[in-house]
């Protein structure tokens, strides 16, 4: 027994030993040694301290930068939304990142230097080498435990390689234009409820104030729940209040320091997640054990799994396990919900400051559709209102980033990049140069898209906002019409204006959003 004791303590201690070594080579020598492997081909960055990097500059460039607040009518948000940049391109060079650790740039590429160096570029034509490669040499990186208990750590966000491919496989059907139709429907029925309160509120004074960014935060939540778990979506709202918490608990804690081995402590952040998390799992694993209930009490000629995204996964019978399903449904939260809201929120600030652009698609709307409520075919005809959702995405797209690592040593354009090395694709970069959008990249111009997305850059891949390649957004589809369908019908009844007392500050807090919100004056226009 002594023996077997001593043994076992040799062995833990040895391992202790492991892993502080890892972390002496992680944390002192990787990020020395990767310095100088990029500086040797002409890769030069700001200083970084030695524990946490980058990350104090950017907290402070950030919160120097939420206190301004710019002129409404300019579109040029960089130096407020990512301040980091607007100080270091001046120094460094032409460059955009998420930035953690040492920050390596040349030309169109940066590297990041951390623990697992996180590294960077902005060429839209580099970026489409990475998103579009099926070899598997940029897969996903790892994710903090807060991140992977806000979007579903088996959710397809985060897989990779098979199974992501069988998730994405299994998928499909419930985002296949077939079934999309028929969520038009509830996609209007969530929305008139929404005009419906508005008209009853303006009655009497002839117009509204309403906070906008708040209105479409509660519609897409309705359209998500509805179109995710059918008759079950008042209980699937309550699982999307608590995940909406757990998006601001992230957001918090993706601006600090990540210690290795700290999720795992009883810290009141950890704890405030955990308990969000269970509250999550709980509500949507009842909605399931309810639906899979009332399948088992029907005649099986009877059964329909539902034409919702919890059908589609039941209906994939064992190739799903409760926890499988639990983490799509909230991937599905997240991507669908809060990217869609905020796209709606910046769509409806550039109509209201472009009045002439609100009259032009009030006009195509009401050729097309009239006052009834759009189907596919009509919204297929909306071309303008298209073009209009394209540049709101192109100048205040929600996700600014999006993050890949190499699997192995690979050359990327004339650089070579070390295996396990991060490469942040800056979406928002993209969008936003002069290089590939004209000298009026920061003015708003939804004709620059009438030829097509393709043809609207001097690149045909400099419009990112749903990511290209396979693992392109699965619900690009979803989101188009939902957008469509909503500016539709709102373009229909009211008229729209920024009240006097809206400050323009776009903010990032994992998407972009108003940081004061979006106070907008509804007026019907048939009373």
């Amino acid at each position: 027994m002594g023996y077997l004791i001593s043994a076992a303590l040799v062995t833990f201690f040895a391992w202790i030993i492991s892993k502080i070594w890892q972390i002496l080579l992680t944390v002192l020598w990787r990020p020395y040694a990767l310095t100088r492997y990029f500086r040797k081909q002409g890769i030069t960055g700001p200083p970084y301290s030695l524990f946490s990097g980058s990350l104090p500059e950017i907290r402070r460039t950030k919160k120097e930068a939420r206190g301004m607040v710019m002129d409404t009518y300019s579109n040029d948000i960089a130096a407020r939304v990512i301040p980091y940049y607007h100080t270091w391109s001046s120094l460094y060079g032409d460059f955009s990142t998420l930035l953690f650790l040492s920050l390596l740039t040349r030309g169109d590429f940066s590297v990041l230097v951390w623990n697992n160096p996180k590294g960077i570029h902005f060429c839209p034509e580099l970026a489409k080498q990475v998103l579009s490669n099926k070899s598997g040499f940029y897969r996903k990186p790892e994710t903090v435990s807060s991140t992977k208990a806000l979007i579903g750590e088996e959710g397809l966000i985060l897989r990779d390689g098979s199974e992501w491919a069988k998730h994405r496989r299994i998928l499909n059907p419930a985002f296949s234009m077939d079934k999309l139709k028929v969520m038009i429907k509830r996609m209007a029925a969530c929305t008139i409820s929404m005009l419906d309160e508005w008209e009853r509120e303006a009655s009497e004074a002839k117009y509204k104030k309403i906070q906008m960014d708040e209105q479409f935060r509660e519609l897409t939540a309705d359209i998500i729940a509805h179109t995710a778990f059918g008759s079950s979506f008042v209980q699937g709202r309550e699982a999307f209040n608590a995940q909406r918490e757990l998006l601001k608990q992230s957001a918090t804690l993706n601006a600090y320091v990540f210690i290795p081995g700290s999720q795992y402590l009883p810290t009141p952040s950890n704890l405030k997640t955990w308990k969000l998390d269970r509250k999550i799992r709980k509500t949507l694993k009842q909605i399931i054990e309810s639906r899979l209930h009332y399948l088992s009490t029907k005649d099986e000629i009877d059964w329909s799994f539902g034409d919702d995204l919890l059908g589609v996964m039941i209906e994939a019978g064992p190739k799903w396990n409760m926890k499988e399903i639990l983490d799509e449904c909230k991937t599905f939260f997240v991507a669908g919900h809060e990217t869609t809201s905020n796209w709606l929120t910046w769509t409806v600030f550039l109509l209201s400051v472009h009045s002439e652009w609100q009259e032009k698609l009030r006009e195509e709307v009401l050729q097309n559709c009239g006052m009834e409520i759009p189907n596919a075919d009509m919204l297929s005809k909306l071309k303008l209102l298209n073009m209009v959702l394209l540049e709101a995405l192109r100048l205040y797209g929600p996700v600014l980033t999006l993050l890949r690592e190499t699997s192995q040593d690979i050359k990327l354009g004339n650089l070579s990049i070390p295996k396990n090395t991060g490469i942040t694709i800056a979406v928002a970069m993209i969008h936003w140069s002069t290089k590939y959008w004209g000298e009026d990249a920061n003015t708003f111009n939804p004709l620059r898209f009438i030829d097509g997305v393709s043809k609207a850059a001097k690149h045909p891949n400099a419009l990112l906002a749903f990511s290209t390649g396979p693992r392109v957004c699965i619900g690009q589809n979803f989101a188009t019409l939902e957008a469509k369908t909503v500016m539709t019908l709102i373009l229909q009844r009211f008229s729209l204006s920024l009240s006097s007392n809206y400050q323009h500050a776009p903010v990032e807090n994992l998407t972009l959003q108003p940081q004061y919100g979006l106070p907008i004056i509804v007026k019907p226009l048939h009373v």
